[in-house]
């Protein structure tokens, strides 16, 4: 059959690419090498409960707000979003001590002036910088997308040094850093443009997802089903045909044949290229692609807890003990982001994910394993790193260790099993300040007809891939109507 769109990979950047060509008339099929949709908001289910992978909460989805406009294009505002509290959607356990964040931007200086009266101004400082950063990015989205990365001045920096040269006590760097699991905390190369994208993000105001991440890419597919669009899983697609500089032929393993004017890969785009024959593009290009870093990964222990036992924590807490955040190779257990599963009713949880980074390293010995036949050395050492996790978290939490009913443990193996992601990496390409325009990608290729969306490409993230989806539904449009 012959489609306008064939799109690789169901990851949220996929499926909203689906959903917006869907929406604009084109016919889109989405092909899923996995049995399930959703690549980093897939959930599993064990004995009854539902637990997520990589989704967990998001930052400015308050009606007016940046996230709120992005989704309510993709009709994602229906699901059942939940606030987190506004004197305290994050508390950073520091060494002994809480330290809570507020939303709203006056909120936010207040609140941490609290802590940290001698810092008002610069607290002030970094607040009106986030925000005005925030702002702009807003304001590009809505007007003129096509400017979104035209700010060298802020693309170029890095995050470290702005952070260094506007705040000048170690304690509240540490504390405004603190929030950060959920990117890449590297002092060499973390450009100051997600690290104030992604924590400007929160301070409007914070959100989770009551009942699971994997209801975003449900809704999705359901609508992308309701366009006319197609969505397929247990999928793989093999390679891909190219002449003359476009991808004619699209085969999966089942050697079936697939035709489309365009292709949009949401997969990582070292393995977009390997399903493309060696003369498509040129080896400088490949090799540019194939020698990227990639961000580290995650280990994640997913917990049942006895019924009516823990109190539900309505804020994200992260808590660190000895903690070296700026360096990404630091070994063991040293900070931890602990998330709370929304209830159904009352006021206790039954579920807690808890996350750490893990490098590659760590778990490369194991690859080529099956998942649940990866050996004792495997078990016991993914057990060890529980142990570790836990003893953290009990700083904070003394509690939880004896309300423990179940735990399932993961390792960014099992992200790079189930989800593909190159090196089990949380965040996708590592971006460098100092390097930024070798390390950030363009959605468009050297092969006139296939386009990159998704996590490795610009920003990471709800709010990242967002964006990202659509600049590449955008250069598909043009493409599709010969405006290219």
């Amino acid at each position: 059959m012959e489609y306008d769109v064939i799109i690789i990979g169901s990851g949220l950047g996929g499926l909203q690419c689906g959903y917006m060509l869907a929406k604009k008339g084109f016919k889109v099929c989405v092909l899923e090498k996995n049995y399930q949709i959703g690549g980093c908001l897939q959930s599993f289910r064990r004995n009854g409960y539902t637990f997520d992978t990589g989704f967990h909460h998001v930052g400015s989805l308050g009606k007016g707000e940046s996230l709120y406009w992005l989704l309510d294009q993709f009709n994602l505002m229906h699901l059942p979003w939940h606030q987190l509290d506004s004197d305290a959607f994050d508390e950073v356990f520091l060494d002994g001590k809480s330290y809570c964040l507020a939303n709203g931007y006056e909120p936010f200086v207040e609140k941490l002036s609290e802590y940290f009266p001698h810092q008002h101004s610069n607290i002030k400082a970094y607040t009106h910088f986030l925000k005005q950063t925030n702002e702009n990015l807003f304001q590009g989205l809505k007007h003129d997308l096509a400017s979104v990365f035209q700010q060298d001045e802020l693309i170029e920096k890095s995050a470290y040094q702005f952070l260094q040269q506007t705040i000048d006590d170690d304690c509240l760097r540490a504390v405004l850093s603190g929030t950060s699991l959920k990117m890449e905390l590297n002092a060499a190369t973390l450009p100051l443009y997600i690290f104030a994208q992604i924590n400007g993000s929160y301070i409007p105001s914070a959100w989770r997802l009551k009942g699971g991440g994997y209801k975003i890419a449900e809704s999705l597919k359901t609508d992308i089903l309701a366009m006319g669009g197609e969505v397929h899983v247990h999928t793989p697609v093999t390679n891909m045909e190219v002449t003359d500089k476009q991808i004619t032929k699209i085969y999966t393993d089942d050697g079936e044949c697939w035709n489309a004017q365009c292709v949009i890969s949401d997969i990582h785009p070292a393995s977009t290229l390997k399903l493309l024959n060696k003369e498509a593009v040129r080896k400088s290009f490949r090799s540019r692609i194939s020698s990227l870093d990639n961000s580290f990964g995650i280990f994640t222990a997913n917990i049942k807890l006895k019924d009516n036992t823990v109190p539900y924590l309505n804020r994200n807490l992260y808590i660190h003990q000895n903690a070296d955040m700026w360096n990404p190779s630091q070994k063991g257990v040293h900070s931890a982001f602990v998330n709370f599963s929304v209830p159904e009713s009352g006021n206790t949880t039954n579920k807690v994910d808890i996350l750490t980074k893990m490098q590659w390293d760590e778990v490369s010995k194991w690859v080529g394993t099956a998942p649940n036949h990866r050996g004792q050395e495997y078990e016991e050492m993914k057990q060890r790193k529980c142990e570790e996790l836990l003893d953290l978290v009990s700083l904070r939490l003394p509690e939880l260790k004896n309300n423990i009913e179940t735990i399932y443990t993961s390792t960014p193996l099992t992200y790079s099993d189930y989800i593909d992601t190159e090196n089990g990496s949380a965040y996708g390409v590592r971006k460098d300040c100092n390097q930024l325009y070798h390390t950030i990608l363009l959605t468009v290729t050297p092969v006139h007809n296939l386009f990159f969306t998704g996590q490795n490409i610009n920003f990471h993230g709800i709010f990242g891939v967002s964006i990202t989806t659509l600049q590449t539904c955008w250069m598909v449009e043009k493409f599709l109507k010969k405006d290219y």
